[in-house]
Protein backbone atom coordinates (compact mmCIF):
# COMPACT_ATOMS: atom_id res chain seq x y z
CA UNK A 1 0.00 0.00 0.00
CA UNK A 2 0.99 3.54 -0.71
CA UNK A 3 1.58 5.73 2.05
CA UNK A 4 0.56 9.31 2.20
CA UNK A 5 2.74 12.03 0.45
CA UNK A 6 2.10 15.59 0.70
CA UNK A 7 3.60 18.13 -1.68
CA UNK A 8 5.85 21.05 -1.64
CA UNK A 9 5.55 23.40 -4.40
CA UNK A 10 5.18 20.63 -6.83
CA UNK A 11 7.69 18.10 -5.30
CA UNK A 12 6.19 14.83 -3.85
CA UNK A 13 7.74 14.38 -0.20
CA UNK A 14 6.57 11.06 0.74
CA UNK A 15 5.28 10.78 4.96
CA UNK A 16 7.43 7.15 4.63
CA UNK A 17 10.26 7.89 1.97
CA UNK A 18 12.27 5.48 0.06
CA UNK A 19 15.44 4.16 1.78
CA UNK A 20 17.70 6.22 -1.07
CA UNK A 21 15.42 9.29 0.12
CA UNK A 22 15.58 8.91 4.03
CA UNK A 23 19.32 8.53 3.51
CA UNK A 24 18.92 11.98 1.56
CA UNK A 25 16.81 13.84 4.52
CA UNK A 26 19.09 12.23 7.18
CA UNK A 27 22.36 13.77 5.70
CA UNK A 28 20.74 16.75 4.93
CA UNK A 29 19.31 16.96 8.74
CA UNK A 30 22.80 16.23 10.09
CA UNK A 31 24.12 19.85 8.27
CA UNK A 32 21.59 22.05 9.88
CA UNK A 33 19.30 21.98 12.85
CA UNK A 34 16.65 23.87 10.26
CA UNK A 35 12.96 22.26 9.29
CA UNK A 36 14.22 21.83 5.78
CA UNK A 37 11.88 18.89 4.48
CA UNK A 38 9.64 18.10 7.13
CA UNK A 39 6.81 17.57 4.85
CA UNK A 40 2.85 18.77 5.66
CA UNK A 41 -0.90 17.55 6.39
CA UNK A 42 -2.86 19.60 4.12
CA UNK A 43 -1.99 23.33 4.69
CA UNK A 44 -0.23 22.06 7.97
CA UNK A 45 3.17 20.97 9.60
CA UNK A 46 2.40 17.55 10.93
CA UNK A 47 2.04 16.86 14.55
CA UNK A 48 5.16 16.46 15.41
CA UNK A 49 6.96 18.88 13.50
CA UNK A 50 3.89 21.24 15.57
CA UNK A 51 4.90 19.97 18.42
CA UNK A 52 8.47 20.32 18.22
CA UNK A 53 7.90 23.87 17.13
CA UNK A 54 5.75 24.47 20.46
CA UNK A 55 8.64 22.86 22.91
CA UNK A 56 11.52 24.94 21.18
CA UNK A 57 9.60 28.18 21.42
CA UNK A 58 8.86 27.60 24.83
CA UNK A 59 12.37 26.84 25.40
CA UNK A 60 13.60 30.02 23.79
CA UNK A 61 11.01 32.19 26.14
CA UNK A 62 12.41 30.14 29.19
CA UNK A 63 16.26 31.16 28.05
CA UNK A 64 14.97 35.06 27.63
CA UNK A 65 13.06 35.40 30.77
CA UNK A 66 15.39 32.78 33.52
CA UNK A 67 17.41 34.48 35.79
CA UNK A 68 20.98 32.98 36.10
CA UNK A 69 21.65 31.86 39.53
CA UNK A 70 26.03 31.50 40.16
CA UNK A 71 25.70 28.51 42.95
CA UNK A 72 22.67 26.61 41.78
CA UNK A 73 23.28 26.82 37.85
CA UNK A 74 27.26 26.27 38.27
CA UNK A 75 27.81 24.89 41.45
CA UNK A 76 29.16 25.94 44.33
CA UNK A 77 32.63 24.10 43.39
CA UNK A 78 32.86 25.73 40.02
CA UNK A 79 32.35 29.02 41.68
CA UNK A 80 34.56 29.18 44.58
CA UNK A 81 37.34 27.29 41.84
CA UNK A 82 36.81 30.75 39.78
CA UNK A 83 36.24 33.16 42.41
CA UNK A 84 33.21 34.39 40.55
CA UNK A 85 31.59 37.16 41.71
CA UNK A 86 27.98 38.84 40.32
CA UNK A 87 27.87 42.48 39.29
CA UNK A 88 24.23 43.92 37.45
CA UNK A 89 24.20 46.44 34.60
CA UNK A 90 22.13 49.86 35.35
CA UNK A 91 18.71 47.49 34.26
CA UNK A 92 16.37 47.07 37.62
CA UNK A 93 15.43 43.84 36.46
CA UNK A 94 14.79 41.75 33.26
CA UNK A 95 11.50 43.74 31.72
CA UNK A 96 13.64 46.95 31.84
CA UNK A 97 16.63 44.73 30.65
CA UNK A 98 14.54 43.94 27.77
CA UNK A 99 12.83 47.65 27.25
CA UNK A 100 15.96 49.40 27.70
CA UNK A 101 18.91 48.03 25.59
CA UNK A 102 21.14 51.02 26.86
CA UNK A 103 20.93 50.53 30.26
CA UNK A 104 21.82 47.02 29.42
CA UNK A 105 25.80 48.63 28.19
CA UNK A 106 26.60 50.47 31.32
CA UNK A 107 27.46 48.73 34.53
CA UNK A 108 25.88 50.26 37.61
CA UNK A 109 27.65 52.70 40.38
CA UNK A 110 27.69 49.81 42.50
CA UNK A 111 29.04 47.30 39.92
CA UNK A 112 31.72 49.57 39.04
CA UNK A 113 33.08 49.76 42.57
CA UNK A 114 33.35 46.60 42.98
CA UNK A 115 34.88 45.46 40.14
CA UNK A 116 37.17 48.29 40.45
CA UNK A 117 38.35 46.67 43.79
CA UNK A 118 38.06 42.79 43.31
CA UNK A 119 39.78 42.57 39.69
CA UNK A 120 43.93 43.21 39.00
CA UNK A 121 44.29 46.14 36.15
CA UNK A 122 46.25 46.18 32.86
CA UNK A 123 46.30 42.10 32.59
CA UNK A 124 46.64 40.64 28.76
CA UNK A 125 42.98 38.82 29.38
CA UNK A 126 40.22 39.57 31.19
CA UNK A 127 36.87 37.63 30.44
CA UNK A 128 33.44 38.55 32.00
CA UNK A 129 30.53 36.67 31.90
CA UNK A 130 26.75 37.95 30.51
CA UNK A 131 23.60 36.31 30.68
CA UNK A 132 22.70 38.57 27.46
CA UNK A 133 19.20 37.00 25.61
CA UNK A 134 19.76 33.71 26.99
CA UNK A 135 20.76 32.38 30.46
CA UNK A 136 20.27 28.36 29.32
CA UNK A 137 23.26 29.34 26.85
CA UNK A 138 26.05 30.70 30.03
CA UNK A 139 24.61 27.41 31.93
CA UNK A 140 25.67 25.56 28.90
CA UNK A 141 28.79 26.60 27.70
CA UNK A 142 30.31 28.69 30.15
CA UNK A 143 31.55 25.47 32.01
CA UNK A 144 33.27 23.69 29.71
CA UNK A 145 34.68 27.12 27.85
CA UNK A 146 35.77 28.92 31.09
CA UNK A 147 38.53 26.45 32.36
CA UNK A 148 39.48 25.97 28.82
CA UNK A 149 39.75 29.50 28.02
CA UNK A 150 42.01 30.21 31.03
CA UNK A 151 44.63 27.21 30.74
CA UNK A 152 45.39 28.25 27.18
CA UNK A 153 45.45 31.59 27.80
CA UNK A 154 48.49 30.69 30.40
CA UNK A 155 50.04 28.37 28.35
CA UNK A 156 50.75 30.90 26.30
CA UNK A 157 52.09 33.34 28.91
CA UNK A 158 49.24 35.99 29.31
CA UNK A 159 48.09 37.43 32.25
CA UNK A 160 44.62 36.55 33.22
CA UNK A 161 42.41 38.64 35.53
CA UNK A 162 39.62 37.17 37.74
CA UNK A 163 36.52 36.88 35.67
CA UNK A 164 32.96 37.58 36.93
CA UNK A 165 28.92 37.75 36.00
CA UNK A 166 27.12 40.68 34.96
CA UNK A 167 23.35 40.12 35.24
CA UNK A 168 21.39 41.98 32.38
CA UNK A 169 24.15 42.23 30.36
CA UNK A 170 24.56 43.54 26.76
CA UNK A 171 27.66 43.59 24.78
CA UNK A 172 28.61 47.35 24.78
CA UNK A 173 29.60 46.37 28.66
CA UNK A 174 33.12 45.24 27.24
CA UNK A 175 33.75 49.23 26.89
CA UNK A 176 32.90 49.88 31.19
CA UNK A 177 35.01 46.84 31.49
CA UNK A 178 37.88 48.86 29.12
CA UNK A 179 37.70 51.93 31.02
CA UNK A 180 38.07 50.20 34.26
CA UNK A 181 40.31 47.52 34.03
CA UNK A 182 42.50 48.47 30.94
CA UNK A 183 43.39 44.75 29.80
CA UNK A 184 44.98 44.22 26.35
CA UNK A 185 42.13 42.17 25.40
CA UNK A 186 38.55 41.94 27.12
CA UNK A 187 36.76 38.33 26.19
CA UNK A 188 32.72 39.16 27.19
CA UNK A 189 30.84 35.01 26.91
CA UNK A 190 27.05 36.13 26.45
CA UNK A 191 24.38 34.19 26.11
CA UNK A 192 22.80 34.70 22.17
CA UNK A 193 19.30 35.63 21.40
CA UNK A 194 17.48 32.02 21.00
CA UNK A 195 15.81 30.62 18.12
CA UNK A 196 13.71 27.78 16.95
CA UNK A 197 17.12 25.57 16.43
CA UNK A 198 18.59 26.20 19.60
CA UNK A 199 18.79 28.29 22.99
CA UNK A 200 21.58 27.36 24.68
CA UNK A 201 24.02 29.29 22.02
CA UNK A 202 26.51 31.44 23.33
CA UNK A 203 28.81 33.94 21.57
CA UNK A 204 32.16 35.41 22.39
CA UNK A 205 33.02 39.34 22.12
CA UNK A 206 36.24 40.56 21.79
CA UNK A 207 38.00 43.67 22.04
CA UNK A 208 41.21 45.31 21.97
CA UNK A 209 41.42 48.12 24.80
CA UNK A 210 37.93 49.13 24.60
CA UNK A 211 36.66 52.27 25.59
CA UNK A 212 33.47 55.11 25.93
CA UNK A 213 32.05 55.25 22.38
CA UNK A 214 33.78 52.12 20.94
CA UNK A 215 31.00 50.05 18.57
CA UNK A 216 30.61 46.57 17.06
CA UNK A 217 33.38 48.27 14.18
CA UNK A 218 35.62 47.90 16.92
CA UNK A 219 34.69 44.59 18.00
CA UNK A 220 35.48 40.61 16.85
CA UNK A 221 33.05 37.43 17.46
CA UNK A 222 33.38 33.88 17.43
CA UNK A 223 29.19 32.66 17.51
CA UNK A 224 27.03 29.52 17.59
CA UNK A 225 29.10 28.39 20.48
CA UNK A 226 26.81 25.03 21.11
CA UNK A 227 26.51 21.39 21.08
CA UNK A 228 25.21 21.47 17.19
CA UNK A 229 27.48 24.60 16.00
CA UNK A 230 31.04 25.50 17.19
CA UNK A 231 32.19 22.94 20.09
CA UNK A 232 33.51 24.93 23.35
CA UNK A 233 36.71 22.94 22.70
CA UNK A 234 37.47 24.54 19.05
CA UNK A 235 35.38 28.21 20.55
CA UNK A 236 38.18 28.36 22.87
CA UNK A 237 41.20 27.59 20.39
CA UNK A 238 39.90 29.93 18.15
CA UNK A 239 38.84 32.53 20.91
CA UNK A 240 42.80 32.48 21.69
CA UNK A 241 43.80 32.32 18.14
CA UNK A 242 41.95 35.70 17.40
CA UNK A 243 43.42 37.35 20.60
CA UNK A 244 46.71 36.51 19.63
CA UNK A 245 46.24 38.22 16.23
CA UNK A 246 44.60 41.31 17.95
CA UNK A 247 47.55 41.36 20.49
CA UNK A 248 50.12 40.93 17.02
CA UNK A 249 48.16 43.73 15.39
CA UNK A 250 47.47 45.85 18.87
CA UNK A 251 43.95 46.77 17.21
CA UNK A 252 40.65 44.73 17.02
CA UNK A 253 37.28 44.87 14.71
CA UNK A 254 37.23 45.40 11.26
CA UNK A 255 41.02 45.69 10.83
CA UNK A 256 40.99 41.60 12.61
CA UNK A 257 40.44 39.00 10.01
CA UNK A 258 40.18 35.65 11.72
CA UNK A 259 42.63 33.01 9.62
CA UNK A 260 40.83 30.68 8.59
CA UNK A 261 42.02 27.27 9.59
CA UNK A 262 40.73 23.45 7.93
CA UNK A 263 38.88 22.76 10.84
CA UNK A 264 36.92 25.83 11.76
CA UNK A 265 34.16 27.93 10.09
CA UNK A 266 35.20 31.36 9.81
CA UNK A 267 32.79 34.22 10.91
CA UNK A 268 34.13 37.80 9.89
CA UNK A 269 33.68 40.89 12.25
CA UNK A 270 30.13 42.00 12.54
CA UNK A 271 28.39 38.58 11.59
CA UNK A 272 26.76 36.43 14.18
CA UNK A 273 23.81 38.08 16.82
CA UNK A 274 24.28 41.15 18.42
CA UNK A 275 22.84 41.49 21.92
Amino acid sequence: MMAKSSKERGRVIPATPSPELADMLSAIRLRTPARLLVGRAGPSYRTATQLDLRRDHAAAVDAVRTELDLERDFGREFVERWRLFEVATCAADKQEYLMRPDLGRRLSDAARAEVGRECPKGCQLQIAIGDGLSASAVVSQVPPLLPALVAGAEQRGWSVGRAFYIRHCRVGVLNDIGELLDPEIAVLLIGERPGLATAESLSAYMAWRPRAGHTDAGRNLISNIHARGVPTAEAAERILALAGQMRQMKTSGSAVKELRTAASHVLTQGSGPTV
